[in-house]
């Protein structure tokens, strides 16, 4: 198999389709899962997505390491070839790793105003300018809807799409619409909202938020534990 065939069978085609055509230029989607279950498996799938599509990744890591980062998307990477059949695994995966760069912050050195820092020096010194800007381990608890503005803000300015990382808890509180807390509090401030839930051998997907749509359309999209590879139901 090719990776335009690869890419155009991917499930997250269903998950575009239900949220309208993708999440889009300048908004703000979030995965929200407890600890443990899959949050960043599921954005490396996302930014493998628009690799292999031949767009710009830009992957913002808050608690792992470089080397880690790079191992998790290698690893998701060759498990998704194996199991597609992908054709000359080694010339796509060097393709993928020139579109991607991947960038840590160290202790509590992260700041809005610091990745905006970032983002303007790698487009200055390297032209790098992402289509998916990837930010996991970003603290909701304490975040303030000036921040997230903030972030929404960046996205504008690189024209690309913002997806982020949420940790939220079994017995968290959830709005009449049925988001945990802490996002419930910062829910206009989102476009989607992607819940992980783990259910028999899959971790299932479950749309919360879909824009400003009253009503979410269900996902028939689920991650695989074992292989870390987003699957259709």
């Amino acid at each position: 198999m090719h990776r335009k065939d690869l890419n155009e069978r991917s499930p997250l085609r269903l998950l575009e389709k239900s949220i309208h055509g993708g999440l889009g230029r300048g908004n703000i989607g979030v995965v929200a899962a407890r600890h443990g279950v899959g949050k960043t498996a599921v954005l490396v799938g996302i930014a493998l997505d628009d690799l292999m599509r031949g767009r710009r990744v830009l992957h913002v890591a808050l608690d792992d390491g470089i080397d880690k980062i790079r191992g998790f998307y290698g690893e998701i990477f060759l498990e998704l070839a194996r199991s597609a059949g992908l054709e000359d695994v080694d010339t796509e995966r060097m393709e993928m790793e020139r579109f991607r760069n991947i960038h840590t912050f160290v202790g509590s050195s992260f700041s809005v105003a610091r990745l905006r820092e970032t983002v303007a020096r790698i487009g200055e010194q390297m032209n790098f300018f992402p289509a998916a800007l990837i930010l996991d381990g970003f603290d909701f608890e304490r975040a303030t809807p000036e921040e997230m503005g903030q972030l929404r803000s960046i996205a504008g300015e690189i024209g690309g799409e913002l997806w982020m990382s949420a940790v939220i808890h079994r017995d968290s509180e959830r709005n009449a619409r049925g988001i945990p807390e802490p996002l419930a509090r910062l829910e206009d401030t989102i476009d989607v909202i992607l819940a992980l839930e783990p259910e028999d051998a899959q971790i299932k997907l479950r749309l919360l938020k879909d824009h400003d749509n009253p009503d979410v359309s269900p996902i028939q999209v689920a991650l695989d534990p074992t292989t870390l590879l987003l699957i259709k139901e």
